[in-house]
This record gives structure tokens, sequence and C-alpha cells, in this order.
């Protein structure tokens, strides 16, 4: 009796270990794959743009913890504004910095939030925007730059095939 008693705890024990075993592994799938950001990648253009300008981003991959990006204004063949955007991974914590032109120093936000299409970044030390939001609905890039009192959103659209009004990425981006 008492040999089955040990024989009994030690299969609910090793199937108790087994299950936590695929448990935390099936977590760790699901976050690498939460954490992939491949849907941002790409040429894209702002369609809700105000008369006379056109703005764009362009996103690509350095490798599976770091992304950049770089978005400009344009009007009447000047750039009237733009930004250097990186999303680094740093141990598990990702982070959103963007440099402006105005700017030497990047300004940081910690993600927060993300699934599969979209991710929300915070910096609550400054005052606009504290919050960076970017989601994906259908075809669409969708962004939003926050605060408790101003909110900006921007639509975006993949470019296809070759542009050429479109510079390409700095090489130190």
């Amino acid at each position: 009796m008492k040999n089955i008693l040990l024989s009994v705890i030690s299969v609910i024990i090793f199937m108790s270990c087994e299950n936590n075993t695929k448990t935390e592994a099936k977590q760790e799938s699901n976050t690498e794959i939460v954490k992939s950001f491949d849907w941002l990648i790409g040429k894209w253009k702002r369609s809700n743009d105000e008369e006379g300008k056109e703005t764009f981003e362009i996103w690509h991959k350095i490798n599976r913890n770091e992304y950049k990006g770089w978005g400009y204004t344009m009007s009447n063949s000047d750039t009237i504004s733009k930004e250097n955007i990186t999303l680094t991974k740093t141990s598990n914590n990702w982070k959103l910095a963007v440099i402006t032109k105005e700017e030497d120093t990047p300004t940081y936000f910690n993600l927060i939030k993300s699934d599969k299409s979209s991710f929300t970044c915070e910096n609550n030390e400054i005052d606009f925007p504290n919050k960076i939001e970017y989601w994906k609905e259908g075809r669409v890039l969708m962004a939003k730059v926050s605060s408790s009192d101003l909110e900006i959103e921007f639509f975006f659209n993949r470019i296809k095939g070759k542009v050429t009004n479109i510079p390409s990425i700095p090489k130190n981006n």
C-alpha cells in the first residue's frame, strides 16, 4: 500500500512539473509573438494630413530586439518636421525613443501594453505627448499622440512600389 501511494504521488508530481513546463513554454512563446512589431515595417503615407502637407513614416526591422522608424512632413518640397524613432528591447522591457529635429537627445516612452497588432507607450514626466499609441486596422496603420488636454490621430496607408519623393533613412538612424 505504501509503495502504491508513493507511486501515485510521484506520478502526480511528475505530471504537475510537466504541465508547468508546458505552460511556461507556451507563455514565453505567446510573449515573443506579442512582442513582434513586424506589422510596422514598411513605407507609410498619412491619409488625414492637413491641406498642402504630406507626412510619411518608414519602419525597418534591425533585429528581433530593435525597430527603427523615420517620420517626416513635407510642404512645398521642404521638410518642415522630422523625427527618428527607435523601438528597442532591453532586458524584458521595450522602450520607444523619439528624437525630433529640434532635439539633441531622445525622449523615452515605456511600453505599457501590446498585442499582435498594437502597442501603447507612456512617459508621464513630459507635457505632450505623454502617450503614444500605434495599432493596425486592416491595411491602415494608425497612431495617436496624446496628453490629458490634446489628442492627435494619424492614419497611414502603405506605399507600394518605387516612390521617388521619399528620401532614404539616414545612415545615423
